[in-house]
């Protein structure tokens, strides 16, 4: 009898293991990773295949940042942040945009005026 609790205890304790991460805390929160261009590109097919057994949400590492949306003023470069959005739709995934302005990957367009001098706070918060 002690023999039998004793296995059944492991068999438990295996199928518990055996969880996937997004799967022992389900319901409690999303698990979420960032996802960088090589991998939504498809480029990086192990860690695709562990983002998708392991998380429900994802972030753009760089891609949906202004740098790269809006290199130059007015011109938009949507293709890897549509990729990004359609993987996690695709995995029915909680999408997270991350950050649009960030103060290293900024365009610099974004601090000068017409005739390339420096903008002022107020200028920068319309």
């Amino acid at each position: 009898m002690a023999l039998f609790i004793l296995i059944s205890g492991c068999t438990a304790q295996q199928a518990e293991a055996e969880k996937t991460l997004k799967e022992a805390l389900d319901g409690k929160f999303y698990i979420g990773t960032a996802l960088n261009a090589f991998q939504i590109n498809g480029q990086d097919e192990n860690s695709i295949e562990l983002v998708k057994k392991h998380f429900n949400s994802i972030v753009a590492e760089n891609c949906m940042k202004s740098g790269q949306i809006q290199p130059e003023e007015g011109k938009f470069n949507w293709e890897l942040p549509d990729r990004f959005v359609e993987f996690g739709e695709k995995n029915n995934m909680h999408i997270v945009g991350h950050t649009l302005i960030w103060h290293s990957q900024a365009p610099r367009w974004f601090f000068v005026d017409e005739e390339g001098n420096e903008v002022g706070r107020e200028v920068l918060i319309e």
